[in-house]
């Protein structure tokens, strides 16, 4: 490629496309902070307010001023679009009314809080959901989001805040959104923190000692930074590609690693992995395919997949790139991803392979400019004699090629001869192109250069005065001759430009359309036997080797198909195939784990972790995957992984489909028995009473009443577990005195509690608490119950409170065995039982009613064993349940 092509470089067709479909889309403007309390809303506010005094149509969609006075002064200039209403376990939430903001239709929309999840019940699980759908409607957008919501960033920063982030926001957001990185030192952010100005003072002391900690922040703050200038070099980037600017424009650095057949490949990604690693930049790693590559032998070729293989490992974008020559490779692959540094080898080649081939480091030193140029000096590799031969003989072509030029040659000098009377001597050399042209066409441009030399000669030799000599009497002669050999250079040098152009163009698209066949045939899969047979199918038609592929059956790796048919693994293929499994690496054949093995295994990972192992081998016992095939492999096991995603997402949705219909039958069983069983209780509770009114001293009678109230509590529970199941329940949240609603338990249990002496610890000094007073009688008579039941009569039942520094404790306890170890958690589960002691005998639904009416109302509920012996339930009211005095006076 000439320096002229370099400078008049097309827009990129994909820029051109992503531009295409920003037309008519609203710009996102996301205010990006290192965590809460930098003042992101408050930036929001206070540029929103500005266009609005510049005449811009701008409203408040949803905005969260956590009661911050100066944030809800920002707030009043601001149009507010009401927001929707939600119910949700008996509470009246509120959420950005979508459908508000649309039909209102604004110039731009302030959106609070971008990775919030939203309430079941709209039409988005994810707020940044909604907000693509405003672009959408050509509404722009400001919004606020803290780094460590970013999908690809949560688990770095779960491991120094030991905090893991449920709400997040895929990196995609990015991609033509504007940052703007709101920023405070940290040590500003923890004085913000203690004036509490960023959580209440008790949440905040909290805070301190754990995420809002000075390297937490520290991090945090780098990490905002570094992911804002990332976007914005990517953004400047796809700009670049549309208009076709040229340059390198390093304002960002990006690393690019030349790949080559000699010794030496991974020292020289390890340096650029070191190089990437102290620039905090991307980079890639990139192998230039020439025709030169064909000769290659099998060492070479495995140094090459190695080296490309270290360089995934190490976290780089590998890409084998074809191309004319190295040189040309190389400017075309810094040009198309702009890289500012690039790191190659430099072998130590002999004076007269440079002075052949020229120098590629020389070349591209010469050529750029704005890239810093790295190079690497590389081993040299010694030669023995038969390899030089071998490596000759093959830059030359094959003795079958000569043979043919020859009687090419020797054809068109009879054909010459005959034709020499009727054309005449003069327009003899013309024919000799001819030969040179298919020479160079079908066998490339040595031997097509080979050809032009004999053509010359033959001429010469035949028709030249004097014939059949090589002499030259006449001087003009001489000059036919010269222009003869020139000419016949020039066309073998480009014919065989041309011919190796031709054979990249269509190995590329072979691969372009295999890729696309294969897509295909895994797109029509619609079971996991048939993806695996066409996965071992397609992977051994294209890359020419045996496969296999296996997957967990019953708990083990099986295997599900292979082509052709395998008999089995042995035990160190096995071990292979188990470390692809459990690791998510690559192992086997060529792999830097157990390298011994006959096949070289590649786990097929997705988001949902490894889903098969995709084996291949070779019959001759060469690397699986040459470096020339190392990319189309990665792509065949990407799409693989693909496939079985999808049947594995398949699967999962059958089976919640019949989860929910069985849950369904279970409902309406249970509310149909529950139901059912009403009528005759209320008839045997009649029954009852007339016959203690007419036989009052029966010493039958206080069994039956207490069979009969257990018989209606347990059908009650029956009636609510439905409720919860179908979130039908619904909340009537007051404040309550718990001294008042403990009593009330005690009183209406009162036949199920005579015998047994309730020791009353419940002070009247207690701070009231906001709960459904109905449910929590409901739970309080099921702890009663449970304790009754579980006490085994060995001593009172405690019924206690006490408060804490940011919570109210009920606490129920019984003098029985306790619970089981490790059962604590698994005594709420609905229909679960004690198995040892007295721990039986139950429904299984009175703690589980309990646990679910307590999250209902966002109260703990806390099973454990007491010191001094039985089981204690502990009711924990936290502060969002406590009545303030404020709130208690003004009611």
């Amino acid at each position: 490629m000439t320096d002229r092509a370099i400078i008049e470089k097309r827009p990129s067709p994909d820029a051109l496309l992503r531009q295409a479909r920003r037309e008519g889309r609203g710009q996102l403007k996301i205010f990006l902070g290192a965590a809460p309390g930098v003042g992101k809303t408050f930036a929001m506010l206070a540029e929103g307010a500005a266009l609005l005094r510049e005449g811009e149509d701008v409203v408040v969609a949803v905005v969260e001023t956590h009661g911050r006075a100066e944030t809800e002064a920002l707030v009043e200039p601001f149009e507010i679009i009401p927001r929707r209403q939600v119910e949700y376990h008996g509470r009246t939430l509120t959420e950005m009314d979508l459908d508000e903001v649309l039909a209102r239709k604004p110039a731009l929309a302030l959106v609070d809080e971008y990775a919030h999840t939203n309430v079941d019940g709209g039409r988005h699980p994810k707020r940044w959901q909604d907000v693509d759908e405003l672009l959408d409607a050509g509404i722009d957008v400001f919004t606020t989001l803290n780094i460590q919501h970013v999908e690809s960033l949560t688990d770095v920063v779960a491991s120094f805040t030991r905090v893991r982030v449920r709400e997040t926001v895929p990196d995609s957001v990015f991609e033509d959104a504007e940052i703007k990185v709101v920023d405070l030192p940290p040590d500003e952010l923890i004085e913000r923190l203690k004036e509490g100005k960023v959580y209440v003072p008790q949440e905040a002391s909290r805070a301190l000692g754990h995420f809002f900690s000075k390297p937490n922040l520290s991090a945090l703050r780098e990490m905002a930074l570094r992911r804002a200038a990332l976007s914005i070099d990517r953004q400047m980037l796809q700009e670049l590609d549309a208009t076709a600017l040229p340059g390198t424009f390093g304002a960002g650095e990006r690393i690019l690693v030349a790949v080559s057949e000699q010794p030496g490949a991974d020292a020289l990604i390890r340096a650029a992995k070191r190089l990437a690693d102290g620039l905090r930049a991307p980079w890639m790693a990139v192998h230039i395919e020439t025709p030169r590559s064909a000769a290659f032998d099998e060492e070479a070729r495995r140094r090459i997949a190695a080296a490309l293989a270290l360089a995934a490992t190490l976290g780089a974008t590998i890409a084998t790139v074809p191309a004319e020559n190295v040189v040309t490779g190389l400017r075309n692959q810094i040009e198309g991803m702009r890289a500012t540094q690039i790191v190659i080898g430099r072998s130590q080649r002999s004076w007269w392979f440079e002075l052949r081939h020229g120098s590629v480091v020389e070349a591209i030193v010469k050529h750029l400019q704005g890239v810093a140029v790295h190079v690497i000096p590389s081993p040299s590799a010694a030669l023995d004699s038969p390899q030089r031969l071998k490596r000759l003989a093959g830059g030359w072509g094959h003795p079958r090629a000569y043979a043919t030029i020859a009687l090419l040659l020797a054809v068109t000098t009879a054909v010459a001869a005959l034709a020499q009377p009727w054309i005449g001597a003069g327009a003899v050399d013309l024919l000799y192109l001819v030969p040179v042209i298919v020479a160079a066409s079908l066998y490339g441009l040595r031997p097509g250069l080979i050809a032009s030399i004999a053509a010359a000669l033959a001429f010469n030799f035949f028709f030249l005065a004097p014939t059949l000599t090589f002499t030259i009497a006449d001087p003009q002669s001489v000059l036919t001759m010269l222009i003869l050999t020139a000419v016949a250079a020039f066309t073998s040098n480009l014919a065989g430009r041309l011919r190796n152009r031709a054979k990249i163009g269509v190995r590329g698209a072979q691969e372009s359309a295999a890729l696309a066949a294969f897509s295909q045939t895994l797109a029509r899969a619609s079971d996991r036997e048939t993806t695996a047979r066409s996965v071992c199918d397609e992977v051994a038609r294209l890359l020419e080797v045996r496969t296999i592929l296996l997957a967990d059956r019953d708990g083990h790796l099986d295997i599900v198909a292979s082509q052709p048919e395998a008999a089995g693994l042995d035990p160190i293929d096995r071990a292979a195939a188990d470390w692809a499994w459990a690791r998510g690496e690559l192992a086997g054949c060529g792999s830097a784990t157990l390298p011994a093995a006959n096949w070289q295994f590649h786990p097929l990972k997705t988001g949902l972790g490894v889903l098969a192992v995709l084996g291949v081998a070779r019959d001759d016992g060469r690397d699986p995957v040459p470096a020339d095939r190392a990319v189309l492999l990665s792509t065949l096991v990407g799409q693989a992984a693909l496939a079985h995603e999808r049947l594995h997402l398949e699967d999962e949705m059958r089976s919640m489909s019949i989860l929910k219909e069985r849950d369904r039958l279970r409902a309406a069983l249970l509310s149909s028995i529950g139901h059912d069983l009403r009528t005759p209780l209320t008839g045997v509770t009649s029954a009852i009473e007339a016959i203690r009114a007419e036989h009052p001293d029966a010493a039958t009678i206080p069994l039956a009443r207490a069979e009969l109230a257990r018989l209606r509590r347990f059908l009650d529970n029956l009636v609510d577990m439905v409720r919860l199941d179908a979130g039908a329940l619904k909340l009537a949240l007051e404040p309550i005195d718990l001294t008042d609603a403990a009593a009330g338990a005690v009183h209406d249990l009162k036949e199920t509690l005579r015998g047994h002496h309730i020791d009353f610890q419940v002070p009247p000094n207690l701070p009231l608490v906001r709960a459904d007073a109905r449910l929590l009688h409901h739970m309080l008579i099921n702890l009663l119950a449970n304790a009754v039941q579980h006490g085994a009569g060995q001593g009172p039942i405690t019924l206690a409170a006490d408060r804490t520094a940011d919570a109210v404790r009920l606490m129920v306890r019984d003098r029985g065995p306790g619970l089981e170890p490790g059962a604590e958690s698994r005594i709420f589960e609905t229909f679960a039982q004690g198995t040892g002691g007295d721990r039986h005998g139950g429904s299984g639904l009175g703690l589980a009613i309990v646990k679910g009416f307590a999250e209902a109302m966002g109260i703990a509920v806390i099973a454990a064993n007491h010191p001094d012996g039985g089981a204690e339930f502990t009711l924990v009211f936290g502060p969002a349940n406590i009545v303030s005095p404020a709130e208690d006076e003004g009611e």
